[in-house]
C-alpha cells in the first residue's frame, strides 16, 4: 500500500494558462486547482449555465438526447452501455468515457493525442457526423440556438454568464459553459482518498491487500498518478500525460489485427506499431463505469482481471475471434500473471475503494431539470419554463 501511495504525485498537464484566482473552487483537499484556458475563465454563472445545458434535451436536434444521457452521475458519468448511440440510433465504435475529474485528463479521448481542450472536444458530439451523428446539431445550429434564445431561463442565464456579449447564445458560448461545468465535476472522497488523507480505517483490510497486489502485479506502471491514468517513467516519476497501449484485446488475423472499424492510434499516426493502442482510462470510480475497454466489450472488472492474468484476451467466437495474448503489437508489460481467488477478491475490493459513490450523488452535479414522467433520475426543484 505504501508503494501505491508513494506513486500518486500528480504530474503536470500540458502547459496551460493558470486558473482564474477570482473563482472559488470546491475541490478535494489533495486535488490541485485545474488549469483553465485564459479564453474561458471560470465563473459561478458560467458553471450554472453549463450545468443546465449539459442536461438539456433541447441541445440535440431531435430533443431526445443530452450530454447527461451519455454521462449519468449514478453510472460514474458514463451511460452503462457498451458503446454510445446517437440521435439516428447508430451505435458509436467506442465506449463512453467518464467525465468525472475530466479537468485533469490529458488528452481527452480514446484515440486522439492532440485533443486536450474541453471546449474543442464538446464540439465533436455536438456538431460532428464522423463516425456517427451524436447530438445532430451540425447543420442545424440556427434552429437549436433559436430554441435556447426563446425558452426557459436561458436568456438570463446566458446574459449572466457572458455579460459583455450583445448576443451570447452561440455555439462557442455553449461549449465554453459546458466545459466550465465539466471542470467542476471532481470526485475525490472515495475510501482510497480518505485513506490517503490519513483515515486508516477508511479502507478494508482486503482493499489494502488489493492495493498492494495492484502494485506488485505492475498495474500501476500504466495506471499511475493521482487519477490512475498515467504511465510511470523509467525514473519512477509519473508521466505528464496518459499513455496509449495495446493490451492484447484482439488479434483477429494472427498478425496483430484489430477490428477494422476501430484500430486505435494507428489511424492517426499511420504507424503499424500503433495498432490496437488506446489511451489508458482513469480507474477512479471504476466500479461504477461498467462495461470496460475502449469498445465496451469486457462486461465486468473480474473479466478484466482474467484477461490481464492470461496476458491478453481470448475471443473464442463472434465476428473477431483470436487470442490477444499473441498479438505482436501488445505492450511488453502485458505478460500475464498468476491470480488466486483471494487476489481477485482483494483487487475487486480495491477497485470499489477507488469509487467515490457519495460524490456521484453530489447535488452540485445533478440534473437541474425536473421531469415527472422521466424515471431515469432524481432532480432538484423544478424551474418554471
Amino acid at each position: 500500500m505504501r508503494r501505491v501511495v508513494a506513486a500518486l504525485a500528480l504530474s503536470a498537464c500540458r502547459p496551460a494558462d493558470p486558473p482564474d484566482p477570482g473563482y472559488v473552487w470546491d475541490l478535494p483537499a489533495h486535488f490541485p486547482v485545474p488549469a483553465v484556458p485564459a479564453s474561458n475563465p471560470m465563473t459561478t454563472e458560467k458553471v450554472t449555465l453549463g450545468r443546465f445545458l449539459f442536461y438539456d434535451f433541447k441541445l440535440s436536434i431531435d430533443g431526445r438526447r443530452s450530454c447527461g444521457i451519455c454521462h449519468e452521475p449514478a453510472k460514474g458519468f458514463t451511460d452503462g452501455f457498451a458503446v454510445a448511440v446517437g440521435v439516428e440510433n447508430v451505435a458509436h465504435d467506442r465506449n463512453t468515457p467518464s467525465t468525472t475529474n475530466v479537468a485533469y485528463r490529458s488528452p481527452l479521448t480514446w484515440r486522439d493525442p492532440d485533443l486536450w481542450s474541453l471546449e474543442e472536444q464538446l464540439l465533436v458530439p455536438l456538431l460532428g457526423d464522423d463516425p456517427i451523428v451524436e447530438m445532430g446539431v451540425g447543420g442545424h445550429e440556427d434552429e437549436v440556438l433559436a430554441r435556447l434564445r426563446s425558452q426557459g431561463p436561458y436568456p438570463d442565464l446566458f446574459a449572466d454568464a457572458f455579460p459583455d456579449d450583445d448576443d451570447p447564445v452561440t455555439i462557442e458560448r455553449i461549449a465554453m459553459a459546458i466545459a466550465a461545468f465539466e471542470r467542476t465535476v471532481n470526485t475525490g472522497a472515495s475510501p482510497f482518498d480518505q485513506h490517503l488523507l490519513g483515515d486508516d480505517g477508511a479502507m478494508s483490510d482486503g482493499a489494502k491487500r488489493g492495493a498492494e497486489r495492484f502494485e506488485a502485479l505492475g498495474c500501476g506502471q500504466c495506471h499511475g498518478g493521482l487519477f490512475f491514468d498515467r504511465p510511470i517513467e523509467g525514473d519512477g516519476t509519473v508521466a505528464g500525460a496518459s499513455g496509449y497501449f495495446n493490451t492484447g484485446l484482439y488479434d483477429v488475423d494472427g498478425m496483430g489485427g484489430y477490428p477494422p472499424n476501430d484500430q486505435g492510434l494507428v489511424e492517426v499516426t499511420g504507424d503499424p506499431a500503433d495498432t490496437g493502442r488506446f489511451r489508458t482510462p482513469s480507474l477512479r470510480n471504476v466500479a461504477a463505469t461498467t462495461p470496460y475497454m475502449h469498445d465496451g466489450t469486457t462486461p465486468t472488472l473480474s473479466d478484466v482481471l482474467t484477461d490481464y492474468a492470461r496476458g491478453g484476451r481470448l475471443v473464442a467466437s463472434g465476428a473477431y475471434p483470436g487470442d490477444g495474448a499473441g498479438n505482436p503489437y501488445k505492450d511488453p508489460r502485458i505478460t500475464g500473471f498468476v491470480l488466486s481467488d483471494a487476489d481477485r477478491a482483494d483487487l475487486l475490493l480495491f477497485f470499489d475503494a477507488l469509487t467515490d459513490w457519495a460524490s456521484l450523488e453530489d447535488p452540485r452535479f445533478e440534473d437541474p431539470w425536473c421531469a415527472d414522467d422521466d424515471p431515469r433520475h432524481d432532480c432538484v426543484p423544478p424551474i418554471d419554463l
